[in-house]
Parts: C-alpha cells; structure tokens; sequence
C-alpha cells in the first residue's frame, strides 16, 4: 500500500513519462465547445480515454450528447469497443455523459511494469477519437 506522498508521486511520475515518451499535443479542452472535451484518465485498476460532455446547460448537454449519438455508427466503425454512458457517475458524485474506450488489459498507476501497454493504447485510441471529431466536429457543434 502507497502513503498517499508515494501514490500522488507515481501519479505525477505516470504523466510525465507519458508526455515525455509521447510528446504531442492533444485537442483534449480545445474543443471549442463549452462543457466537451477530451480526457485520458488512469488510475490504481482502470485507464480509458474519453470524451466528456459536462456543460452548465444541461439542455445543451443533452443535445450534444444527442448529436454524438447520432454519429455512434460511423464511431463504432473507427472505434467498435467505444461506450457510449448517458449518465457515467464520477468520483466526485457528479453525473456526466461519456463517451469512452476503457483500456481492456491489465493496468494500475501503481505498477510501472502497466505504463507502456496504457501509453500505447492511450496514443492510438485518443488519435482515433482526435480524428473523429475533426471529421465531424461541424455536425457536433450543430445544436
């Protein structure tokens, strides 16, 4: 078990080794769209890339998750594990929708022996959903 000065420092070491093995720069935030963006998220047993949609309005929130529904046929074609979450709970108690891809091998922050696969699948899979929104993103922001 980690003190939590040795679990904040992996956590810090994860993403800078993965900056640094992988340097680019992510859409991530620069959406342009308020309340939708992109995010990897690892932690002690799961990783996943995802697209979150969490706008003040939750009208909005609706028709954006709405429109990305609409297109979940042309993203399962690029991307046939993507789920689709109408109300992910995180670990703050708040309800969201996600759009995301969990990393399916084994995996924990805590175990640098895991880092590599999820850097892999982290690149690949956020280059794909990147792509994807860049091919759509005038029909996404069409609410």
């Amino acid at each position: 078990m980690f003190s939590k000065e040795e679990a904040a420092k992996l956590r810090k070491e994860f993403w800078t080794s993965f900056g640094k093995s992988f340097p680019r720069k992510w859409l991530l935030y620069n959406t342009k769209v308020k309340g939708l963006s992109f995010k990897f998220v690892a932690d002690r047993k799961k990783a996943a890339v995802c697209l979150d949609i969490e706008n003040p309005d939750e009208v909005a929130n609706l028709l954006y998750y709405d429109q990305i529904l609409s297109l979940k046929a042309l993203l399962e074609t690029e991307i046939p594990e993507v789920i689709f979450d109408y109300a992910y709970l995180l670990n703050n108690g708040k309800i969201i929708h996600r759009v995301y891809v969990p990393f399916e091998g084994k995996f924990s922050i805590h175990n640098k022996n895991t880092w590599r696969d999820c850097y892999e699948f982290f690149v690949e899979t956020m280059s794909k959903f990147e792509l994807f929104y860049f091919e759509y993103e005038d029909i996404i922001k069409n609410i």
